[in-house]
């Protein structure tokens, strides 16, 4: 599996940065969000170090469909019953600014649309 000694998310996969965890498998990760956007905010993320959703490659799609399920197990388990988001942010200009693929799974107030 590849890392990245500088990403601040596989440290945390390392466990050498401590996170609020929410989710985990063999694949999979996800923990609560530092700089939370509404009362539920947590990241899913792919153990192994992928920069963007633009690196993936057909290999990924087996993780990238446990990622999404993990979304909803996380939505349910945080009883997000009127429902969520799951948002995944693709380069700079759509608001990456960790370069490891994450989704965003937000709930527990009304969300507006259109997002940002």
């Amino acid at each position: 599996m590849e890392t990245d000694k500088d990403c601040i998310f596989c440290k945390i996969v390392a466990g050498d940065i401590p996170a609020e965890k929410v989710y985990e498998d063999e694949k999979v990760l996800g923990f609560k969000d530092l700089n939370p956007v509404a009362p539920f905010h947590a990241l899913l993320i792919p153990k192994e170090h992928i920069a963007t959703l633009r690196d993936l490659h057909p290999e990924h799609d087996g993780m990238m469909g446990g990622l999404m399920r993990a979304a909803s197990e996380v939505a349910v388990k945080a009883g997000l019953d009127e429902g969520h988001r799951v948002v995944g942010n693709c380069l700079k200009a759509a608001g990456q600014e960790v370069y490891h693929i994450h989704l965003h799974v937000i709930g527990g107030r009304q969300l507006k649309w259109p997002p940002g």
